[in-house]
């Protein structure tokens, strides 16, 4: 939407500035801190990145003040005329304050001057340096990211000259209008404001999103810096002060010092594999249809696929964020992978376009990494990993190439013949069939439900060459976990019935790098009172490290749509292929308003014991109890072998 036509200037009157003091700008920046912090972080430029672009706001506004430290001094405040309250901001800012103006335009002058390059021929300026206060060492800080109405305003405002930016932003968080804007403009040193007005009308006005937690540098995520890399740095930081040590040792010893031969290899730039693994011409791809002759059915026999598999520029940057990624690069890992640069070439299983950015997978023998970039620059772009060694045709059946708006696509494998969505909530509803592409992408659908909103949950449902029907579901993870159902040393492919009661307790396990989870419903027991049937079950997520499995016993009762988690465990054996068995216990209250003490375990329990002295053969146990009661179970197995609840 045009703005209207801009009236001619008017000349400054002459009369005397107002004049501000050090404590009455010092009040107004404290009072409207989070509001010049934002101002000052949507005038700088995009291309700084998130991090660098909160820590420079911050530092600009706590710059703002008056250098001087005596009282009255006088500091030149531009007219905003026609102020109005409308904007982002909510009160269009503080009326007829001079304080605030003046922090203001210093926070606006400095974002400008920060967002100009930097030249030869010139000392650089302060603002236009990374700011030595505030400092955050081992952390990467950032807002909380919007939807796509703020990314696609975020990219707008990328384009737009600093000065244009300015003006937007004056005009939305400020409420001033075009007069006001020139004022501002003019005092912060910009040469041409009324082109700044103009190119800042081709933008629509979107100004509510200037509210949005995608803008606010108060309100920040904390991720962790490349901690392989730290480490690298860290240990070569040791060595080379090592390395200077013996030097100076060496350079005080008579003789030669240095021996002509040494067994140090060359440093990894002049390493070739390391310098292989970042050319895209050595990137290796499998032949099509190698999977129906290889032995092994994994990600090793996936071919390239995607329409920009012969863009070398972008599989070149793929490769080079990989081995370095820069500041702004959104870098995240599954617990237990390993984020370091590729050893050697690498596999390439897809580059393509998907929605609004260019992605491009990876594959190193251990690990799929998913390098994606907008369709237009490269500001903004993230790396994944994720851990897949040792991955069988069940686990390697589909990546995650896209994620947007509460939406998943996945690249399926090539000997995936059909692909559908089911709601594991609703087991007697028929799968919906999924679309997917000549590569192999899968149309968007909606991910499972996030906690505490489990009304749903969607997993993946693929058919492969032999007929033969798997179950995966998303865990916030490139790799979906493989569900499946059974005795833990014989588990089966699941269904939707197996899960139907057991799905919501997966947003447990979500983000802990998850391989595949297994239902198991260990017993049944006949409740008090002639209250009907009960089952218990066990759900265990296995993860690719092996560590940090995650076991929970649930509870089902015939009237609950869901089971209640009735103990859970971390690191444990139980109810796994090397200990399955499995015992836990809950208060129960009947319908007549009994309390009983319930206790199962699997079939191999032979007794339960609950402390007070209740003993019963089997693997069953039901004994009245009070609401407040609380007791303690064990039980033993055949050979005399003590188990205990899950803890």
């Amino acid at each position: 939407m045009q703005s209207p036509p801009k009236s001619p200037k008017s000349p400054k009157s002459s009369g005397p500035a107002p004049v501000v003091d050090v404590e009455q700008a010092e009040a107004a920046l404290v009072e409207h801190y989070p509001r010049l912090v934002r101002l000052a972080y949507l005038v700088l430029p995009p291309s700084l990145g998130r991090n660098r672009r909160v820590l420079t706001a911050h530092a600009l506004t706590q710059r703002a003040l008056p250098r001087s430290r005596r009282t009255g001094e006088a500091v030149a405040v531009p007219a905003q005329r026609n102020s109005g309250s409308g904007g982002s901001g909510g009160s269009g800012g503080p009326q007829g304050d001079p304080a605030y103006s003046y922090v203001r335009l210093q926070v606006v002058c400095g974002a400008l001057v920060a967002g100009k390059p930097l030249r030869w021929r010139s000392w650089p300026k302060r603002a236009q340096l990374p700011p030595l206060l505030p400092q955050v060492r081992g952390l990467r800080l950032f807002p909380r990211s919007g939807g796509a109405d703020e990314l696609d305003l975020d990219q707008r405002l990328a384009d737009l000259s600093g000065a244009a930016r300015a003006a937007y932003v004056l005009r939305g968080m400020e409420g001033l209008d075009d007069d006001g804007v020139y004022d501002v403009l003019t005092a912060a040193g910009c040469d041409d404001p009324e082109d700044a007005l103009d190119e800042a009308d081709e933008v629509e006005e979107r100004y509510e999103l200037l509210a949005s937690p995608e803008f606010d540098p108060c309100t920040l995520q904390a991720r962790p810096t490349d901690l392989m890399r730290r480490r690298q740095h860290m240990k070569a930081a040791g060595v080379a002060v090592a390395a200077a040590l013996v030097c100076g040792a060496l350079l005080g010893m008579p003789g030669d010092g240095w021996g002509p031969d040494g067994a140090a290899a060359p440093p990894y730039a002049q390493n070739p594999a390391g310098q292989a693994a970042l050319d895209p011409a050595q990137l290796r791809a499998a032949p099509a249809g190698a999977w129906k002759r290889s032995a092994r059915t994994d990600f090793s026999v996936w071919p390239a696929r995607g329409n920009l598999i012969g863009d070398k520029e972008l599989l070149r940057r793929a490769l080079a964020v990989w081995a370095r990624p820069g500041e702004s690069v959104q870098v995240s890992a599954t617990p237990g992978t390993a984020a370091g640069a590729p050893p050697g070439p690498t596999q390439l299983l897809f580059a393509g376009e998907v929605d609004s950015a260019r992605v491009v997978l990876l594959y190193d023998g251990l690990r799929i990494v998913r390098y994606a970039e907008p369709q237009e620059g490269t500001s903004g772009a993230a790396l994944d990993f994720a851990r897949v060694d040792g991955a069988t045709s069940a686990e390697a059946n589909a990546v995650v190439v896209d994620r947007a708006d509460g939406n998943i696509r996945y690249l399926t494998a090539p000997w995936v013949r059909s692909a559908a969505v089911q709601d594991l909530l609703k087991p007697a509803t028929k799968a919906a069939a999924l679309r997917r592409s000549d590569d192999g992408v899968t149309e968007p659908f909606a991910g499972p439900a996030q906690a505490g909103q489990c009304t749903s949950w969607n997993a993946l449902r693929l058919r492969d060459h032999s007929g033969a029907v798997r179950m995966s579901t998303d865990l916030g993870e490139l790799v979906p976990a493989h569900l499946t159902a059974g005795r833990p040393r014989a588990p089966r492919e699941a269904t939707p019935a197996d899960w139907s009661k057991s799905a919501c307790s997966l947003a447990s396990v979500r983000s802990h790098g998850i391989r595949s989870v297994n239902s198991w419903t260990y017993a049944r027991q006949a409740l008090p009172e002639g209250n009907g049937v009960a089952d218990w079950a066990c759900t265990r997520a296995e993860t690719w490290r092996g560590l940090g499995s995650r076991t929970l016993a649930e509870f089902r009762t015939p009237e609950g749509p869901a089971g209640a988690i009735a103990a859970q465990a971390g690191d444990s054996p139980a109810c796994g292929a090397r200990a399955p068995h499995v015992l836990a216990g809950v208060l129960w209250k009947s319908r007549a308003g009994s309390w009983y003490l319930l206790g199962a375990g699997s079939k191999n329990v032979t007794s339960i014991s609950a402390s007070g002295g209740t003993r019963v053969a089997g693997n069953l146990l039901a004994t009245r109890t009070e609401r407040t009661a609380q007791a303690r179970l064990s039980g033993r197995l055949g050979d005399g072998t003590k188990v205990q609840t899950l803890r």
